[in-house]
């Protein structure tokens, strides 16, 4: 082997060398990236179901703004029972708390515990001293013209600050409005039953956990009906495309989430005037295809309709009872002369 080509080959194998070097140096690097990745999808991540606990306080004078601990409540003098405290269901990434606590629980595991200070602004808003107004009495309800009560005026919600004479002084503002809040926060689980998940988006809306089951059931739907022959369908002219589309009944399966309607249901404000938007919103996160509230009514073991039969006394004999009985088929819009004439008849002919 001559000088050069001695030369030519300790070049080449120096070459080899450094890119073995090179690709040493990189896996490394490709491996840190791929952990770093997986880290940053470690833990709870937007669109989870998440059980926690919380307790919210003002920072500086510590007035209680949440909790969902009962003992909490109860040492505040919280009016327990129109709400039944306890952990809440919430889906990271919908803004169902604070957007800090939110990116706080995003990562995190069951278990974690931690605390946010949330500032004013994204709290309850920042104190507005435009926002409180003088305004005349009147628009107050009478029972409300006292310093102190919460009031609605032309629509906005406030609060009496103060009152003389016919002129009050009211305060629109968030009552909290200007306070920093600190949100203490715990994970509890995560929540995959599906059922625990609709009754948590119910409780978080209404502040009512009704009674809810899912079940799949077979029902009769319209579907429309598609050609399977392309070739006719090209050669369809402009009046055959604007024929009506042909549909047929067909029995499908479908998920249908049902929820037991109680009076705390149906008189809630907030599922009266948007049932719509919360089925809607349930159906899309926990995946049924229907949501049908039952009104459910249960039997009385027998008893019948109190005060009905009991006033008609066998129709043996209608003695005095004829004037009631005529009374009642009065109300009843039917002809009460002719009935007692045929029930007289009867009873004669006995």
């Amino acid at each position: 082997m001559t000088e050069d080509q001695e030369a030519e080959a300790d070049a080449e194998s120096e070459t080899a060398a450094d890119d073995v070097e090179t690709e040493s140096e990189d896996a490394p690097a490709e491996e840190s990236a791929a952990d770093a990745e997986e880290s940053e999808e470690a833990g709870f991540q937007a669109g989870e179901f998440v059980e926690i606990g919380y307790t919210a306080r003002t920072t500086e004078e510590g007035q209680l703004v949440d909790t969902t601990d009962p003992d909490v409540a109860d040492e505040e003098g919280v009016d327990t029972s129109e709400r039944e405290f306890g952990p809440r269901t919430i889906v990271l990434g919908e803004g169902h708390i604070f957007e800090a606590v939110e990116d706080a629980i995003v990562g995190g595991e069951t278990g974690d515990e931690g605390e946010v200070t949330i500032p004013a602004e994204e709290a309850f808003g920042e104190y507005d001293p435009d926002d409180v107004e003088t305004l005349s009495a009147e628009k107050i309800d009478e029972d409300d013209r006292y310093p102190g009560a919460h009031v609605q005026v032309d629509g906005r919600h406030g609060y009496v600050s103060t009152i003389v004479g016919g002129r009050a002084r009211v305060d629109f503002n968030h009552p909290l409005a200007g306070e920093d809040v600190e949100y203490e926060y715990e994970i509890l689980d995560a929540v995959d039953d599906r059922e625990q998940q609709a009754a948590g988006l119910f409780e978080m809306y209404l502040d009512v956990e009704p009674e809810l089951h899912i079940e799949t059931d077979e029902v009769e739907e319209e579907v429309l009906v598609e050609s399977d022959d392309e070739d006719d369908e090209d050669d369809e002219d402009d009046e055959e495309e604007d024929a009506e589309p042909e549909y047929e009944t067909q029995v499908v399966e479908k998920e249908t989430l049902y929820v037991e309607s109680t009076p705390q249901l149906t008189m809630n404000q907030q599922w009266m005037f948007s049932k719509q938007q919360i089925a809607q919103d349930v159906i899309d996160k926990v995946g049924v295809d229907r949501v049908i509230v039952q009104e459910v009514i249960d039997g009385m073991g027998g008893m019948g309709m109190p005060g009905m039969m009991g006033g008609m006394g066998g129709m043996g004999g209608m003695g005095g009872e004829e004037a009631d009985l005529e009374a009642a088929l009065e109300d009843a819009d039917v002809d009460a002369d002719e009935i007692v004439e045929e029930l007289e008849a009867d009873a004669a002919d006995e």
